[in-house]
């Protein structure tokens, strides 16, 4: 009989404290032995990867067929980053701060797991072996629930990766395929610790809406790029092409471009317009650029706030760089904004003034990700404000908790003791 969801997060904090309590050397070596695995079993990863594609069909959109394919690169990148995340230093029980509380009464605050995680996602099957090692390193438990667009290379990847870590795997990553619903799995508000759903809107905003559970992660992915009037007319064309043909479908995909309005006159609008369009990008107008250009051929955008993941984009202009801060904290989901621009002390009133999880200056949005961040993976971006944002790395399962060391101090209303509160340095 198949074990329940609620006895897999059971398990998987059991196996999750013993987790922590191995040596770092241990832990260190199961990630490496992940990834060796993933090269060394390429040939039937891609083959059950294949299976998955075939049977999609057209029943799933062009963007999700795009993160359901495998290729052999993407399973080189993935190894890469588990040795990246291998060689990162210790996470756990990392002192964080340390004071001495009275004479021999020592206080410490410290790093540790957050416990067990759900990770819902669609169909990102590489997702699996990223989220998998994070967990591991940072000494959490793990259920997984993919979409069914993608059960055959879930299911591979999950074997290749438990038996990879040994006895202890089987207890500490468990792929939820039961007949256990998304709807019954938010309901484990007491057995799993964070929720964080890897998916379109539709996904991230029914789980916000439906659980006790804390979710982390973020709904939207409208980025922008103002092009500023001091821009590099050759870099600006460069970054926006890159940022939204790179890979149209990610969430780190611009889809917003602003441009100062003293491009329109001078024709810089236009040879950005033209350079997307020659990328293969659908340009669409945006209300401004409507108003400026009201006999061009562009169709209008959707609306000011709209996720295309697609190879289209909304092009609009800006009066200048407050107005494009005001028009990205209007429509932009908090995601990645980018500013290109000559003028430093442009850059750094844009770098300031946008409330975003990424912010950059003359660089593509699609620097946005865990792995070029150098994290080594991610298990999302957050655009929340409480505990972690952006890219999630190691750092972002973690929690904290309190060490004291003592020799025998006792309260008594406060009289037994004399309290110092000294800060002290960590080594």
């Amino acid at each position: 009989m198949a074990e329940s969801a609620r006895e897999s997060a059971q398990k998987a904090r059991s196996a999750s404290r013993k987790l922590q309590a191995l040596a770092t050397e241990e832990r260190v070596a199961m990630l490496n032995r992940i990834a060796d695995a993933l090269l060394a079993n390429e040939t039937e990863i891609l083959a059950e990867n294949a299976k998955d594609v075939q049977e999609a069909g057209d029943k799933i959109s062009q963007a999700l067929l795009q993160r359901l394919v495998l290729k052999p690169q993407k399973i080189q990148q993935l190894a890469e980053g588990i040795r990246a995340i291998a060689a990162e230093e210790e996470p756990i029980r990392r002192v964080i701060s340390r004071m001495e509380v009275a004479e021999g009464l020592t206080l410490e605050k410290q790093t540790a797991p957050i416990g067990v995680l759900l990770i819902i996602f669609e169909a990102r099957p590489d997702a699996l072996p990223q989220i998998a090692a994070l967990a591991l390193r940072s000494g959490n438990g793990l259920l997984l629930k993919g979409g069914k667009e993608a059960a055959h290379s879930n299911a591979v990847l999950h074997k290749i990766i438990v038996e990879a870590i040994g006895p202890m795997g089987a207890d500490l990553i468990h792929l939820i395929t039961s007949r256990d619903e998304i709807a019954d799995l938010l309901k484990l508000d007491d057995v799993i610790d964070l929720v964080i759903p890897r998916g379109g809107n539709a996904l991230v905003s029914h789980i916000q809406a439906n659980t006790k559970i804390p979710v982390l992660g973020h709904a939207d992915g409208i980025c922008h790029v103002y092009v500023d009037a001091a821009a590099d007319l050759d870099k600006a064309i460069k970054i926006v092409v890159d940022a939204k043909v790179d890979y149209a479908a990610a969430c780190n995909a611009v889809e917003k471009v602003l441009v100062h309005e003293s491009l329109v006159a001078n024709g810089g609008l236009g040879k950005i317009q033209s350079a997307l369009q020659d990328a293969g990008v659908t340009v669409h107008a945006g209300e401004r650029l409507q108003q400026l250009q009201p006999d061009s051929k562009l169709p209008a955008a959707p609306s000011a706030r709209h996720e295309y993941s697609s190879l289209d984009v909304t092009l609009d202009v800006a009066a200048d760089m407050a107005a494009a801060i005001d028009h990205i904290h209007a429509n932009g989901s908090g995601h990645t904004e980018c500013i290109v621009t000559e003028d430093a002390e442009a850059a750094e009133a844009f770098l300031r003034g946008v409330d975003s999880a990424c912010v950059f200056h003359n660089a593509s949005t699609r620097f946005a990700d865990g792995f070029r961040f150098g994290l080594g993976a991610e298990v999302g971006i957050s655009t929340s404000r409480i505990h972690a944002r952006g890219p999630v790395g190691v750092e972002g399962l973690l929690t904290s908790k309190w060490v004291m060391r003592g020799s025998g101090q006792v309260v008594a209303k406060d009289s037994g003791v004399t309290y110092t509160h000294k800060k002290q340095r960590i080594a």
